[in-house]
């Protein structure tokens, strides 16, 4: 029980020694940057002195004095602001606060080095700082140490926003894809429920015939149900025979009192796509929405106009009472919403006084 409890807490505190020893590597990489940038900057300054002159020395002093002290003053502080004002969130406020403590600290720096050297090396009295000509010689650093400061601050800006840009795209991405998931598999309830009615019908008038056909058919729905799933687009033609496999099992259950023609498109169809369940859900929106019965039936029609890329369900328009109380009203919805997902072109519904049409695009994979 102790190696378990001492193995898990190794394991918990694995990540945070990862992160502390990152952290610190680097810490020591900017602090050797300061460092070779310091020796540059006292060549710069101090071209004619010896490296193991006085004044080569006291350049250098300066200098490492300088880079290290306004690194920590506009290094650290950032990432307090990070915490306290969010660049994504406040801009603005985010923007002034980087301006105002880069100021205030860097001048707190310039003068903390020019006192220190001019006290302990100079041996000068700490008065002199408020002298006049001693303020003009901060100026020039201040200004510098500024404008590099608002560049860092800038970069880090433009990085911050370039990946809240990717994360929240790559989120857009993920929740469309998990909303047309979502969409892809809703299917109608009430449909497995009246199959199973009238399966219950063709058993209690002893007809295994129609009964076995009416449960291969059903098979074969819901097998296509199954397989596109994950499919986003199915072909045309798998499409209408899936459709005349649901046909058989309403015709089995409304008998005459539904009429379905189905126009077969010709040979050019055959690279067409429409997403899976697609004209199935308009066929059931018929029959749900709409009053059929033996002696005055349903009549709709299938109708696919390449030329267009269009395919058209239109049927009688008699409703239903009841229907408005069984409706949910997301199934047109759905499928203009999965349309909105795999095209621009919109899914046209017209009504008129005796008809009710829905015309979805026909896509293509180029």
């Amino acid at each position: 029980m102790i190696s378990v409890d001492m193995r898990a807490h190794a394991k918990d505190e694995a990540p945070t020694f990862k992160k502390h020893y990152a952290n610190e590597l680097q810490w020591w990489q900017m602090l050797g940057f300061m460092l070779l940038l310091s020796v540059v900057l006292t060549f710069l300054f101090c071209p004619g002195c010896a490296i193991t002159s006085e004044d080569f020395r006291l350049t250098f002093g300066y200098n490492i004095c300088y880079t290290v002290g306004l690194w920590l003053a506009n290094g650290y502080p950032a990432a307090w602001l990070n915490r306290k004002a969010d660049w994504r969130q406040e801009p603005l406020r985010r923007f002034l606060l980087t301006v105002a403590l880069s100021i205030v600290l860097s001048l707190l720096v310039i003068v903390l080095v020019n006192g220190g050297f001019r006290v302990l090396y100079h041996h000068r009295p700490l008065r002199e700082l408020l002298e006049p000509r001693v303020w003009s010689q901060f100026i020039l650093p201040l200004v510098t140490t500024t404008v590099i400061s608002l560049f860092i601050h800038s970069r880090s800006f433009l990085l911050g926003w370039r990946d809240a840009a990717i994360q929240t795209e790559r989120l857009e991405k993920e929740g469309a894809v998990a909303r047309l998931d979502s969409l892809r598999r809703q299917v109608d309830p009430h449909f497995l429920f009246n199959s199973l009615n009238a399966l219950t019908v063709l058993v209690e008038e002893n007809d295994p015939a129609r009964a076995t056909r009416f449960i291969r058919q059903l098979a074969q729905v819901y097998r296509y149900v199954l397989d596109s799933q994950e499919r986003e687009v199915v072909p045309l033609g798998e499409e209408l025979a899936f459709v005349e496999s649901y046909l058989h099992l309403q015709r089995t259950r409304l008998g005459e009192g539904i009429q379905v023609e189905i126009k077969q498109p010709d040979a050019s169809a055959d690279t067409l796509l429409v997403p899976p369940l697609a004209v199935q859900l308009l066929l059931e929106n018929a029959l749900k929405h709409n009053a059929t019965s033996q002696r005055n039936p349903l009549h709709i029609t299938v109708e696919i106009d390449t030329a267009d890329r269009e395919l058209r369900v239109a049927n009688t328009l008699r409703p239903r009472t009841v229907a408005a109380a069984e409706s949910t009203g997301l199934g047109l919805r759905n499928l203009q919403a999965r349309y909105g997902f795999l095209t621009n072109q919109p899914v046209r519904i017209e009504r008129t006084a005796t008809e009710f049409t829905v015309a979805l695009p026909l896509l293509t994979l180029g």
